[in-house]
């Protein structure tokens, strides 16, 4: 079957409790459904789920989730109950489906993690019965992706008893049913209404990708055929070194909100396996006004790379995006900072650029309709803190910082996987960036206002303290100067536990010694395929590909 979605090979996202297999004949329903009114969901799916006279069609009436959600749930049909379906078919029962029976834009933001494929650490997942009854398999957004009736929680719940061996867990189910019911304040507002996506024109583009820092630019959205299908076109600036990018691809967005897509780059793809030009999937949420949208667009054998991306439409006014430099020391004369934007007014004089109280514009070295050099100077009594950068009327929040000293550095991802590989085995990589940071108004290091300083150049090395006995570093991988994590070619069929550990070139701590930071590494087996089927270790479950390849 053709992708439904616009990544090309076909990924099967986690329903919960991989419910599809079964149908559902005699489960007592004590709330009020959904009603299924599309002739194609009723005729392709009603036999197995019978429509009642309300309009209640068994099982999906009582359900909601995410266009992966009804994707998967469509696949699993298909493959267990011998669905024949054509692609066009299903491409159109899981538009409908993500509408009609979706999440509401702020119930799908929540989860959005799980979209983007981010490596994500959950150490909380906000009730000690559901970190025990769900954690152990799932992530807190795989379960909240789905939201269904208190009948539909507790049925899912018999179904890992039965087919899982799990121990039901009340308390779960419980919470569960309060914390992610079938009708919400939410969704009763969002399905009154009527969400055809009008995003064609121009759009502004902010994007991160790490070690490599921020980007800027512009797209170019055109329509598609369907009103929810485009055409895009992307050019992307470095600002740390100039270089661009050009993408384009194309687009469905689902429900009115869910932006998922596929791009290539305008050059042909290198070797290296972190090349920009990859084709990526891309993953966005749309706000509910359509003005702005922010997401992930991410390749890669395990999805780990990707850029943090965030589109605005065009203000009739000047927008700022970006400074080029990330925060300023106090006590410092002369800094050259670029502010980057879009529509700025001519003329623009020392007194119409602003850094807030303690930092003083001396100066317009040039400027144009996208960019302004100035000249500052930070006094010494500056005060260490967030600054907005204002230009007359327009202003970027938290658009740089100022500090009086580096209290520490952090390497991130914090916690992090990579995956040995081979000839028949792709690589899980991994890419690290260390940012120095200050603590902020309460002078307590690593609580939520610290304020981060930007990237810092670092010494970069691994140091092993769990392995098979006899094991070095070179059964691991290595670490270049950047940061980036290459595993051993040959998988030794063992995890290893690794810190990742950056030294700083220049910052020291009060001591006089070069600054640290740490992450956690685990460095495991690869997937593997067999007769055409993946089970991926970050995933936590097998992925169909269809018929293995001799």
């Amino acid at each position: 079957m053709a992708m439904l979605l616009p990544p090309r090979r076909a990924v099967c996202f986690m329903v919960a409790g991989l419910t599809l297999g079964a149908t559902r004949f005699g489960v007592a329903q004590t709330e009020a459904g959904i009603p299924v009114t599309d002739p194609l969901v009723i005729a392709k799916c009603g036999t197995c789920h019978p429509r009642d006279s309300q309009g209640y069609m068994q099982y999906i009436s009582w359900e909601r989730t995410t266009p992966e959600g009804w994707q998967d749930a469509l696949k699993r049909m298909i493959l267990a109950q011998n669905l024949t379906i054509t692609p066009a078919e299903a491409r159109s029962i899981v538009k409908y489906l993500s509408a009609a029976h979706g999440l509401a834009p702020q119930e799908a933001k929540a989860v959005m993690y799980e979209a983007e494929r981010r490596m994500h650490e959950e150490t909380d997942m906000g009730n000690p019965n559901l970190q025990d009854a769900c954690g152990k398999c799932h992530s807190l957004a795989r379960s909240l992706a789905w939201r269904r009736s208190a009948d539909d929680w507790n049925w899912l719940a018999a179904q890992h008893e039965t087919r899982f061996k799990v121990k039901r867990n009340a308390e779960a189910i419980a919470y569960l049913s309060k914390a992610a019911p079938l009708h919400t304040a939410e969704w009763d507002s969002w399905s009154k209404q009527t969400h055809a996506p009008n995003l064609e024109g121009r759009w502004l583009v902010t994007a991160n990708l790490k070690a490599r820092g921020q980007y800027y630019g512009e797209m170019q959205i055109t329509p598609a055929g369907s009103r929810d299908e485009f055409n895009t076109r992307v050019t992307l600036k470095s600002i740390k070194d100039g270089s661009t990018i050009e993408r384009t691809g194309a687009t469905i967005v689902f429900a009115g909100h869910a932006w998922r897509g596929r791009s290539k780059g305008s050059q042909p793809v290198g070797a290296a396996p972190d090349d920009v030009e990859s084709e990526m999937r891309e993953t966005l949420w749309i706000a509910p006004d359509q003005n702005t949208a922010e997401g992930r667009w991410f390749w890669g054998q395990y999805q780990e790379f990707g850029f943090d991306v965030t589109l605005r439409r065009p203000a009739a006014e000047a927008t700022l995006l970006a400074v080029d430099v990330p925060s300023l020391k106090t006590n410092s004369q002369n800094n050259r900072i670029r502010v980057i934007g879009d529509k700025i007014p001519g003329k623009i004089g020392a007194t119409d650029l602003g850094f807030g109280p303690g930092v003083t514009v001396k100066r317009i070295v040039s400027q144009g309709t996208a960019e302004i050099v100035a000249e500052v100077d930070v006094a010494a009594n500056a005060a260490p803190g967030w600054r907005d950068v204002a230009l007359r009327r327009s202003v970027l929040p938290k658009g740089i910082a100022v500090y009086d000293h580096i209290d520490y550095l952090k390497v991130t991802p914090e916690s992090a996987l990579a995956a040995f590989g081979d000839q028949k085995r792709s690589r899980g990589y991994q890419q690290f960036e260390v940012t120095a940071y200050h603590g902020g108004p309460d002078g307590k290091l690593h609580t939520a206002d610290d304020v981060p300083l930007g990237p810092v150049d670092a010494a970069w090395s691994l140091q092993i303290f769990y392995a098979p006995e006899g094991s070095n570093t070179d059964h691991v991988g290595t670490i270049s100067s950047s940061g980036f994590f290459k595993p051993a070619a040959v998988s030794p069929e063992s995890n290893f536990d690794v810190w990742v550990i950056a030294t700083a070139t220049s910052e020291k701590d009060k001591a006089g010694k070069p600054l640290v930071g740490k992450a956690y590494l685990v460095v495991t087996v690869p997937s593997y395929t067999f007769n055409g089927r993946r089970y991926v270790r970050d995933l936590g479950r097998w992925v169909d590909d269809g018929p293995a390849s001799n």
